[in-house]
């Protein structure tokens, strides 16, 4: 059993894969920002496996925030031995009427946040030459996203941390990866519009978006000890949607 740290697990992605590493046998901490009621499910998800589980409301944009959900975890438990960052948000539009505002919180939640914890966990990892790190990023990192320039910046910028860090971090026995997904069922999916869905789904190979689910199984391997030869790989769950980038 490890302890595992899931960053905007209140639903989706984040949800699944708190749910995915209970059922693995690890403990599960993780944060949320705004959902309490989503925070509240989660945590009876957690604990409807046996495993048990902790729930911090936690800014992961905000430095001091990050660092007081971790002292919170290891005064509950032990050090994070299992990090995933799927915390994010967008604030869509043009960049010709993209605010300063739009473009910083989407980069400091999506980006900045991932930066922030995994310096807060490495070094715990690092004395214990042990340590699983996944940063989810989009299928619109690398294919590009009209409208997201300030997400999909973010996103794409997730993959040369990963990378970094990998290299950094292999010698003491710690992966980094990240994970790609694309078009997944989830309420910030929901909000996109039937012509949006209708037009994307015609471009997925599959034929169908994907669940969190299944995001979150292929998250939880990554963390898995049988994942420890896989470090710095950029893993897409996208139904064939960037196949090719």
């Amino acid at each position: 059993m490890r302890t595992a740290f899931v960053t905007g697990a209140s639903r989706g992605i984040g949800r699944a894969t708190a749910v995915a590493l209970a059922t693995a046998g690890h403990r599960v901490a993780f944060c949320y920002a705004h959902d309490e009621d989503g925070a509240k499910e989660t945590q009876a998800a957690i604990e409807a496996t046996g495993a048990d589980a902790l729930a911090l409301h936690t800014d992961v944009g905000d430095r001091d925030q990050v660092g007081a959900a971790f002292d919170e975890i290891e005064r509950t438990w032990a050090p994070v031995e299992i990090l995933v960052n799927n915390a994010g948000i967008n604030e869509d539009g043009l960049v010709v009427r993209m605010s300063d505002e739009a473009w910083d919180d989407v980069i400091r939640v999506n980006l900045t946040s991932a930066f922030a914890t995994i310096r807060r966990a490495t070094g715990r990892m690092m004395r214990a030459r042990f340590g699983r790190i996944v940063n989810v990023s989009s299928v619109g990192a690398y294919i590009g996203a009209p409208g997201q320039a300030n997400y999909a910046a973010a996103k794409a910028g997730l993959i040369g941390l990963t990378r970094s860090v990998a290299k950094e971090l292999a010698p003491r026995g710690i992966t980094c990866n990240v994970v790609a997904p694309g078009p997944i069922v989830t309420t910030m999916l929901e909000g996109m519009g039937d012509e949006w869905e209708g037009r994307v789904r015609g471009l997925i190979p599959l034929g169908r978006f994907g669940t969190p689910e299944e995001a979150g199984a292929v998250i939880a391997f990554l963390c898995s000890d049988a994942a420890g030869f896989v470090t710095g790989a950029l893993v897409p769950v996208d139904g064939g949607l960037g196949m090719g980038h």
